[in-house]
């Protein structure tokens, strides 16, 4: 039974991250819609498209003690539904209210990234988390695939950028409904505390550990920090192409957005099974990190690759940005599974959020600078800046080991015996 059920509870969490992710980071897609819309300036646009990151920052480590002490199932469902309620409110707004909204938006849809980690280190044994957080991590990719597919689309037909909001609204609000009544949290490996029945509240003390003892803070050694250094050096580079990808076929290579979307929608799934493989490969390697450190050289090299074809306005730019699209993503399954094999039961949700936290300071100040740069120098030597970053995510990562360990079952409780809170 346990076994079954942790991967419908790891597709309920999966499903729910990927739903949020249409607007927290799909609206770059509307970038040329929002350009018609509103008028603004790139480098405004950047910053409107950076608000749900910057909600993110704000809120998600207040959702990961939430969901330390409270468990999945009650953020995950609190959180979509009220993401869902600001989204729909900022598709009827314009001027400084679209910024408020599309931040608050960000900051209640933060919740999933808070929660869905704690399903997989609640459900999984750490030999299998990189596995496991690979499928976590392919919400991403497949939401950004679904947003660059629809959301371009859908400002195109007529109702501009609000239906494409409203849409995404809708998406939210149901899969946060679904998740509310069906995910169960999980145990919590090392305590013997059995997961919450879903009709019952969630639990897990947020700071205790095996029979009780409190559990001294992860970070107090350097590893978890330096994990999350280079994943928010990562994330730079992730963004800088992300962020720009259908901007820059359109505007500079003269795609038409109809081609350019799908196009880059496929992209994103075969980033999806890059972070499955990846995972898998980490679980497999004696270190968890070294697969981390190829994957962010290969990205540097895709990058400086790319800056060099636009540099020369060479035909495999546009070829050669897929590429990138791919390699700058494929990374988040092996660092999130690192930092749960790092951080102890009690602290997986402070220590995810903190993980993403960081990559959303990050991804916050990206699209505004890359914008900036853009405009002063170039889509190449934006790229060519963009490829240091993984550079630096090696060098942060040299000489850091973190054990990939083999796969034990954690012990499950009783489903119908409720957590103690």
């Amino acid at each position: 039974m346990a076994d079954s059920r942790r991967w419908v509870m790891l597709g309920i969490g999966t499903a729910a991250q990927t739903a949020g992710t249409l607007y927290l980071y799909g609206l770059p897609f509307l970038l040329p819609a929002l350009r018609r819309a509103t008028g603004l300036p790139l480098w405004e646009l950047g910053l409107l498209v950076a608000c749900p990151s910057l909600g993110m920052v704000l809120a998600l480590i207040g959702w990961g003690v939430v969901a330390d002490r409270r468990g999945e199932r009650l953020v995950i469902g609190l959180g979509l539904t009220g993401g869902a309620a600001f989204l729909a409110a900022a598709a009827h707004a314009a001027g400084p209210a679209l910024f408020v909204l599309l931040t608050l938006a960000g900051a209640a849809g933060s919740a999933v990234y808070a929660a869905s980690g704690r399903v997989v280190t609640g459900w999984f044994a750490p030999g299998e988390r990189g596995l496991a957080m690979g499928i976590r991590q392919t919400s991403q990719p497949l939401g950004v695939a679904v947003a660059s597919a629809a959301l371009p689309v859908l400002a195109d037909s007529g109702g501009g950028p609000r239906l494409a909001l409203l849409a995404a609204a809708a998406v939210c609000a149901l899969t946060g409904i679904v998740a509310a009544l069906l995910l169960v949290d999980g145990p919590r490996p090392g305590t013997g505390v059995a997961p919450a029945a879903a009709g019952s509240g969630g639990a897990g003390s947020g700071g205790t550990g095996t029979g009780g003892a409190r559990v001294p803070s992860p970070y107090r050694s350097p590893t978890l920090w330096r994990v999350h250094g280079a994943s928010a050096l990562l994330v730079v580079a992730q963004f800088v192409v992300g962020a720009y990808a259908l901007d820059y076929l359109v505007t500079e290579r003269g795609w038409p957005v109809r081609t350019a979307g799908p196009l880059i929608a496929g992209a994103q799934l075969v980033a999806a099974a890059t972070r499955v493989l990846a995972g898998r490969w980490s679980d497999r390697s004696s270190q968890r990190l070294r697969p981390l450190r190829i994957i962010a050289a290969g990205t540097a090299a895709a990058l400086g690759a790319l800056a060099v074809a636009e540099a020369l306005h060479a035909p495999p730019a546009a070829p050669l940005l897929l590429v990138a699209l791919v390699a700058t993503v494929s990374w988040h399954g092996v660092a999130y599974a690192a930092v749960a094999d790092v951080a102890p039961a009690s602290w997986a949700g402070r220590a995810t959020s903190a993980q993403t936290v960081l990559q959303n300071v990050a991804a916050t100040a990206t699209p505004p600078l890359f914008g900036l740069a853009v405009a002063g120098l170039g889509f190449g030597p934006g790229f060519a800046v963009a490829a240091l970053f993984p550079l630096a995510a090696v060098a942060v990562l040299h000489g850091l080991t973190v054990d990939a360990r083999p796969p034990t079952r954690p012990p499950v409780g009783r489903p119908d015996r409720p957590a103690r809170a």
